[in-house]
């Protein structure tokens, strides 16, 4: 089974660019950048990554995101994480970044939209890694302020397939992004948020009726709510679910507590991403490997997680009839 799942073609649709920033890049951009870290060395930076919860994963993720100065940066951030996720057989893959938490300490938009989407078309052109690229407001800030990236982000929107809504979910629900999300959808954005991973199943129903979501990000408290069960599977709507990240976060206490193989169960449309690997301890077979060992999935419902993946993402009908032709290979 081990080898079936690191040999599997993979999708992944929930994933923080910054989020992938490792220790040791962390320390040479710094290093380069004359940026002061509150750490001496990579492990105990990577001693500092035992989190209580979300909030105190973010405070780490801001701090560490400071070292990311120049186009360059983005760029080296960006093709890290892609020429370490071809290891794993990812062949697309859709990318959040955070343009707030850059421009907040003066960082031009066009620097980190440039880095990220030339290292993306590298991707594309040397590894055969498909991409698109998502914008996410971060919801502790306000409303106003999302509004202003949107109309930052204008110029480059050709480059820019969907919306998202991360950052703290406590006291942040969806429906304070309700106008923003609905310039950015007459503007052709596609939408994704965060929604029902700390936050309350009513932030699932916010993200559908208000922000009109196309996707769910994590969603696992989605199960507290049996008419919104219902309602998510009737209506097809897919939740990208972050096993390792769930579990560093306290989310679940334990990789056996997840609930993702009883969504599966109920006919939810289950795919499993990364999140913010570098911190959460795993890529995309770190986490295929960590569930497989805690909730022993058949072959078949690895193929259905791999076949939403794929349904799921904002890629042309072709490219989705590519790469479920590859995976019929593993039939």
């Amino acid at each position: 089974m081990k080898g079936f799942l690191k040999d599997l073609p993979k999708v992944e649709l929930h994933l923080h660019i910054e989020g992938s920033l490792e220790p040791e890049l962390m320390f040479r951009l710094a290093a380069k950048n004359k940026i002061e870290l509150p750490y001496k060395n990579v492990e105990e930076v990577r001693s500092a990554y035992q989190f209580h919860n979300l909030q105190s994963f973010l405070d780490i993720y801001y701090q560490g995101a400071a070292v990311l100065q120049k186009e360059e940066d983005f760029y080296d951030l960006t093709w890290a994480y892609l020429e370490r996720v071809s290891k794993d057989n990812v062949v697309h893959t859709e990318i959040f970044f955070d343009p707030q938490t850059h421009t907040a300490r003066g960082i031009d938009f066009e620097t980190v939209y440039k880095g990220i989407s030339k290292a993306l078309n590298d991707g594309q052109e040397k590894l055969g890694i498909s991409s698109n690229l998502i914008m996410c407001f971060l919801r502790h800030l306000s409303a106003e302020s999302a509004m202003e990236t949107l109309e930052q982000a204008y110029e480059f929107r050709e480059g820019i397939c969907a919306v998202g809504l991360d950052s703290s979910e406590f006291g942040n629900p969806p429906e304070k992004f309700k106008a923003v999300f609905k310039k950015a959808i007459e503007q052709g954005y596609k939408t994704v948020a965060h929604a029902g991973e700390e936050g309350p199943p009513e932030y699932i129903y916010q993200a559908l009726d208000l922000l009109h979501c196309e996707r769910i990000d994590h969603g696992v408290r989605c199960i507290e709510d049996e008419e919104l069960v219902q309602r998510l599977v009737k209506e097809e709507i897919p939740l990208t679910v972050c096993p390792l990240s769930n579990v560093k976060l306290k989310v679940f206490e334990s990789m056996q507590e997840h609930n993702l193989a009883q969504l599966l169960d109920m006919g939810l449309k289950v795919t499993v991403n990364s999140d913010d690997p570098a911190y959460f301890g795993g890529y995309m077979n770190d986490n295929f490997l960590a569930v497989q060992e805690a909730l022993k999935l058949s072959k078949e419902q690895w193929l259905q997680i791999s076949r939403n993946s794929i349904d799921a993402s904002f890629i042309s009908d072709d490219r989705k009839k590519e790469l479920k032709k590859k995976l019929a290979d593993f039939q």
